[in-house]
């Protein structure tokens, strides 16, 4: 069932087997999972079916530094699917090296292992509508199919290495008619999660607290209940929750939300690869279930320990899409029409200072001088991309030179001092506003560029490529847009120690006993990976270990309406 939670009676208490606060990938994976098992599951979801303009406004806060990072309302959606709405469908599980004690890794290593959350992925993969869980160019497309660059071969930097991409699946109106039917399973909408009351001893969750912005409310008690709410807002909701702990929930040791972590991004340096155009496999490829695949470079987990280095991969990339030196009119066009892309892939666009009129001149004089590029690029975007079920992931231009820059997507080594806390103002709610101050730490440059290194040298080694870049830019290059948007990462960290994290290997809030965290807040690295696959497929272990919790105790309890 789905209903708005203003339809609940005024000062109503609510019980179910589970509460899952927050309507994105992670508690709607979750809450399905335990529902298709008979336990009774109330899932709030702060925002509605649509995008609603008060809502979204719950998410306002303040940042550090807005070069660093965006504004907290930005690429984020409070609405039943949660930022899953306009995410780009990049999958890719993490290594098995992210979860090793690392250390160069200041602060690395995970309670569990690649294989404890191994048996979940393939699952993860179907409700992220991936395909088959093979990341593999060699067993994931047909056979046969040639590799990146022919004739490149390195056991130092691997080539077969495959991103998969969703529909992008929008959890929300994918999963809205499975929600509703579900016999056992609740979603009220418009339901704010505004407070954590714990017992007076502290060691258990008394109930949770909601509102509504039309001024509903009501409380929820539940055997275990677990926040979904994003690496954000997770945070925030626990430190926000500060009557019977002073510090904010499971954060006596003052861990809450520290340990902040996006990713290191950027397009660098010029890869020429030798020989003609055809050696090279830089666009999507599709797998024979139908899924749109693109390889990557990535420097092989021995390299990484022996040489020191956090996790990264590498795609082939375009030029900078800001400078009409590229002489291409669909990048061209791009760049004029950049007021009309989202927020975070549009800010990309706004490189350097303001474009003059001889730069806008130019750009238009590329889109005129190629017309039949920008014609096919224009009538192949709107068939497989706004047409499209399944979207064509991103722009790839025709290879005319066999030159290409290299687009990184770097591990962030965790550092204490980035994190986010609460602000001064409080939202339409009064709950606290948030503030991010994300930092990043010239570790992180430095390994990014060591690892390039190492891709320059194996490239020249076989003769067949040669990269360039230029170290003295490389911070500039990366940091040029700041924190990667849309990954929020750490800030209730997995571990054994309450001291050094909020959550233990099951997920469960170290001084709380049924109080639980899902989603990439538990993360304690961040991998070179985006973190949907993972978020959702460690959802899908912590619903196994409720379900299994649940069946010891007893019966599924029947859910409950109280006024």
């Amino acid at each position: 069932m789905i209903r708005d939670a203003d339809s609940i009676p005024n000062g109503s208490r609510l019980e179910a087997d589970v509460c899952v606060v927050g309507g994105g990938p992670a508690g709607i994976a979750l809450a399905l999972s335990l529902s298709d098992q008979g336990y009774a599951v109330l899932l709030l979801e702060s925002g509605r079916l649509q995008a609603h303009a008060p809502t979204q406004d719950l998410y306002e806060g303040e940042v550090a530094d807005e070069q660093l990072h965006s504004p907290p309302g930005k690429y984020r959606q409070r609405r039943l699917g949660g930022s899953s709405a306009i995410w780009g469908g990049r999958c890719m599980p993490f290594d098995p090296i992210d979860f090793e004690t690392r250390a160069h890794i200041p602060h690395s290593g995970w309670p569990i292992s690649y294989e404890d959350l191994l048996p979940w992925y393939p699952r993860a993969n179907a409700l992220a509508e991936a395909g088959r869980f093979l990341y593999d160019a060699t067993q994931a497309l047909e056979p046969g199919t040639g590799p990146l660059i022919a004739g490149f071969d390195s056991e130092r930097v691997l080539s077969n290495g495959l991103e998969r991409f969703s529909c992008p699946t929008h959890f929300g109106s994918r999963y809205a008619r499975r929600l509703a039917l579900a016999p056992t399973l609740e979603v009220l909408l418009g339901a704010n999660c505004t407070a954590l009351r714990l017992q007076e001893d502290g060691q258990a969750l008394r109930e949770l607290e909601v509102r509504t912005l039309a001024g509903t409310q009501f409380t929820v008690a539940a055997k275990s209940t677990v926040l979904a709410a994003g690496g954000l807002e997770t945070a925030r909701l626990l430190l926000a929750s500060r009557d019977v702990a002073p510090q904010g929930v499971g954060n006596a040791h003052d861990v809450v939300g520290r340990y902040y972590m996006c990713h290191i991004a950027g397009n660098v340096g010029t890869l020429t690869v030798h020989g003609p155009t055809s050696d090279v496999r830089h666009g999507y490829e599709i797998s024979p279930e139908g899924i749109y695949c693109r390889r990557r470079l990535s420097v092989a987990a021995g390299e990484q320990r022996r040489l020191g280095l956090a996790n990264a991969v590498a795609r082939l990339h375009f030029p900078r899409i800001t400078d009409p030196a590229h002489r291409s009119g669909v990048l061209s066009g791009l760049f004029l029409a950049r007021k009309l892309i989202s927020y975070e892939y549009s800010k990309r666009l706004k490189d350097g200072a303001p474009p003059t009129a001889g730069v806008y001149a130019r750009h238009l004089l590329n889109v005129m001088a190629d017309p039949l590029d920008t014609t096919a690029f224009l009538s192949h975007w709107l068939m497989k991309r706004t047409l499209a079920e399944r979207k064509f992931p991103s722009v790839i231009l025709r290879n005319r030179s066999n030159r290409f820059s290299l687009e990184v997507h770097g591990e962030q080594i965790p550092q204490a001092h980035s994190r986010v806390m609460l602000a001064g103002g409080v939202d339409a709610l009064g709950m606290p506003r948030l503030k991010v101050d994300w930092r990043y730490s010239r570790a992180d440059i430095d390994s990014l560029g060591a690892s390039l290194d190492v891709m320059a040298e194996e490239f020249a080694r076989s003769g067949k490529a040669r990269f360039d870049y230029k170290p003295h830019t490389l911070e500039e290059d990366l940091m040029r847009f700041g924190a990667y948007g849309g990954h929020h990462i750490g800030t209730a960290r997995m571990g054994t120690d309450p001291r050094s994290s909020v959550v233990d290997a099951d997920c469960r809030v170290h001084s709380v006993r049924n109080l639980f965290v899902a989603g990439s807040a538990v993360f304690p690295t961040s991998s070179q990976a985006n973190p949907t696959l993972t978020l959702i497929a460690l959802s899908l272990r912590l619903g196994d270990f409720l379900s299994r919790q649940l069946r010891a105790e007893r019966a599924p309890l029947q859910m409950k309406e109280a006024a």
